[in-house]
């Protein structure tokens, strides 16, 4: 097949136009192009009002060799393609004991568990949280009400941190192996809409990425596996620098070799119970700052001009830009038609997130504008020297909001930050916040410590350059955003285990991943590692073929 760079449609016009596309563009009729495969579709603005889908394609084409004969010389716009597809290892000889034990059932836990299941090797997975339909049952009763559940909220539970979010794809991760690719072509076998394979920046949404969660387990299930809910790791147990079994809820025992730590960003218990046991692990650097929302109808008309197609969607942004302090300020985890949502996991502390749903169509867009912090910034080297500085801002954002999220307008926030007399905002506010959770107006400047609160405020006035409007007196903050990625490193070798055999750090939690894909993509490599080495109890399985239509918004 050939590789097609740049062929361009209009957002208007039917993708059902591309072979017609690529025949013009190679100088063939219609008829010669045999087969077309989308391989990635972005945006391109460059012109707008007339925006334009730009596409790299896989082409099947009569007389391949003399079409690509007439393109040598001219760049990169045709070429051989190289496309290879994600290839599990063959399985080692070693003998298991007892099946892996997987703790934890985020990207990274439940991609690792699935791809040890579809392989024979029947692997338990442990989840201290409740199964997915219950878990958003709790989530939308702590937003009703207030009443948080320490082990089933936003943060924990079936389908990690990123269930309860925008459930976006995109991943700086270098995929030479296909690992993207087997993550993406997982998940639309369990429901996800097929553009998600190509396009720049996809997304599940929170409402889809629920029904796929589930769907997994169930399919684990079959395949073998075995699941428990409820089920937290308080200790573990090694003889001589090697995992011999994990405990569970204080009182059960059971025996492993194997052990996959996929526990999450958030799990400071585990942290601690690591800690006590002598397992390597280091403070790492993370990022904290503030959600801002703006109206998405002017997010829409900055990025996109007016009068495009519904079939559009939410215009998404990123922005970056560098304080005098020589810090970098950045725009994290946009949502486009969100919602910022209370995503507390402990009594008396209060974080934020930003969520959207399938359809993105709520009224504002939000992200986090946030500055990297380092251990010289949050008291030294103590492996959980992040975590409590984490703590420390989520208290702060507790106390100021009484356990409601606290938000201020951007006009505000800047004159306390900046030291004016008075107001810094004036006149009738045009738009109100989307919370999931109660909010109260309050003073947010008093979260963050002032050289942050300042390098914030640099950041905000830069994107205003970029994104008119973003700096506008009345865009809302709420505050805190601190567990953008884990503060703590797990350390492992180049075989993934820590420095006590058979202990496998994975995912966002272990600090060897940022986001829903790169954290499914560090289960998968934790699950070949295993099966590698070891021999399955049962021969693979064929995968199951589920096609479902999925809902819109809950």
């Amino acid at each position: 097949m050939l590789r097609l760079n740049q062929i361009k449609l209009s957002v208007r016009q039917d993708q059902k136009l591309l072979a017609q596309k690529a025949a013009e563009f190679l100088g063939v009729p219609r008829s010669e192009i045999l087969e077309v495969h989308i391989l990635r579709q972005s945006i391109d603005a460059r012109k707008k009002p007339e925006l334009f889908y730009s596409y790299t394609l896989d082409v099947a084409v009569k007389r391949e060799a003399a079409v690509l004969k007439r393109f040598r010389g001219k760049g990169n716009l045709v070429s051989l393609s190289e496309q290879s597809g994600y290839v599990f290892p063959k399985p080692g000889e070693k003998i298991l004991s007892h099946p892996p034990v997987i703790v934890g059932m985020g990207p990274a836990g439940l991609f690792c568990g699935y791809y040890l299941a579809l392989h024979g090797y029947r692997p338990v997975l442990l989840e201290r949280g409740k199964a997915v339909e219950e878990r958003k049952r709790d989530v939308e009763r702590f937003w009703e009400t207030g009443h948080l559940d320490p082990a089933s909220n936003v943060l924990f539970g079936e389908g990690g941190a990123g269930t309860f979010s925008d459930g976006k794809l995109n991943t700086l991760v270098r995929d030479k192996d296909g690992r993207n690719g087997a993550v993406l072509e997982t998940l639309v076998r369990f429901g996800a809409k097929e553009s998600i394979r190509y396009e720049a920046k996809p997304h599940i949404g929170t409402d889809a990425l629920c029904q796929i969660v589930e769907r997994m387990r169930l399919e684990i299930i079959r395949l073998g596996g075995t699941v428990r809910f409820e089920s937290c790791v308080t200790g573990i147990e090694t003889q001589g620098g090697q995992i011999q079994a994990v405990e569970v809820n204080g009182r059960e025992r059971i025996p492993c070799g194997q052990v996959v730590l996929a526990s999450g960003h958030s799990a400071r218990d585990t942290f601690d119970l690591l800690l006590r046991e002598g397992i390597p692990m280091e403070a790492k650097p993370f990022a904290v700052g503030l959600r801002v929302e703006h109206p998405q109808e002017m997010i829409d008309e900055s990025q996109y001009g007016g009068g495009q197609p519904d079939t559009l969607g939410a215009a998404s942004y990123k922005v970056t830009a560098k304080a005098a302090d020589g810090r970098g300020v950045y725009s994290f985890c946009m949502c486009p038609g969100g919602y910022v949502v209370n995503a507390s996991s402990e009594e008396g502390y209060l974080a934020v997130n930003g969520m959207s749903y399938s359809g993105r169509s709520g009224k504002n867009a939000n992200s986090a504008i946030i500055v990297t912090v380092t251990p010289e910034d949050f008291g030294g080297s103590h492996p959980l020297a992040g975590v409590a500085f984490q703590r420390q801002l989520e208290r702060r954002a507790y106390e100021l909001g009484q356990g409601r999220i606290p938000i201020q307008r951007y006009g505000d926030f800047k004159a306390r930050t900046e030291g004016w007399e008075g107001d810094g905002f004036q006149g009738e506010a045009s738009f109100l916040p989307q919370c999931k959770g109660e909010y109260v107006w309050a003073d947010v400047s008093r979260i963050l410590p002032p050289h942050l609160n300042r390098d914030i405020v640099e950041g905000m006035e830069a994107f205003g350059r970029q994104i008119q409007g973003f700096d506008r007196p009345d865009a809302i903050l709420s505050g805190v955003e601190s567990r953008t990625s884990s503060p703590v490193r797990i350390l492992r070798d180049e075989s993934l285990q820590s420095a006590v055999r058979g202990l496998y750090p994975c995912g966002e939690g272990a600090g060897y991943a940022g986001g829903i894909t790169s954290a499914a993509m560090d289960g998968l490599r934790v699950a070949e590692a295993i099966a590698g080495a070891y021999a399955p109890f049962v021969q693979p399985f064929e995968p199951s073929k589920i096609k479902v239509a999925l809902p819109g918004e809950i």
